[in-house]
């Protein structure tokens, strides 16, 4: 047993709970998750995977910010009714921002490819392929977009995929788990979701 993947199988839960239900110190665990994965990829030598959780860590920080803002603006008095807890804040997806992240995901997939054949990544295409389409997911969820949860399925399915192949077990578990909680997160973004004006 690794302890480290089983670590990060337990913090990987706690936040996908706390994603759910857009809770701030989703952030903070997310940190710690991301140290963690970055030790069990790494590792591996699955270079693209580690360097998709140093891109995690960075983006706790702005997420942490970034959804807190968006509290304020959901609910600019700071008067917090008992039934406004629930309410997840949403921002719109534009049109822009798809063609741009479908750019980016194509292009970043074969750029990163091409550095982790050089590196002799086990699994270069499907570990870029993972890394650049949840960087471009954790950017969505930064920004409160109700459509990141159809990323995060795609995303999660690949990765537990790809843990498998390694004979990863634990995290293969992780992501089949983030997979299947996705599904559920886009039913419950959209029952409680409420744009942001």
């Amino acid at each position: 047993m690794d302890f480290m993947e089983v670590f990060t199988l337990v913090t990987g839960v706690i936040y996908i709970v706390l994603e759910i239900k857009q809770k701030n110190f989703m952030w903070v665990v997310g940190i710690v998750t991301s140290l963690a994965a970055m030790w069990v990829f790494f590792r591996q030598g699955l270079y693209a995977s580690f360097g998709l959780n140093t891109y995690y860590l960075v983006t706790a920080f702005i997420g942490l910010w970034q959804w807190g803002r968006d509290r304020q603006r959901l609910n600019p008095a700071k008067k917090k009714k008992k039934t406004e807890g629930d309410v997840i804040h949403l921002n719109r997806l534009t049109w822009q921002t798809v063609v741009v992240s479908a750019l980016v995901t194509a292009a970043g997939t074969w750029g990163l490819a091409q550095l982790m054949e050089l590196v002799e990544n086990p699994m270069s295409y499907l570990d870029s392929a993972v890394a650049v389409l949840s960087a471009v997911a954790t950017w969505w969820l930064v920004r409160s977009y109700l459509q990141q949860w159809w990323l995060w399925i795609v995303a999660d399915t690949m990765s537990a995929a790809l843990c498998a192949s390694q004979q990863m077990w634990w995290m293969t578990a992780l992501y089949a788990a983030y997979a299947l909680s996705a599904i559920y997160g886009y039913i419950h973004w959209k029952r409680n979701g409420r744009e942001l004006s």
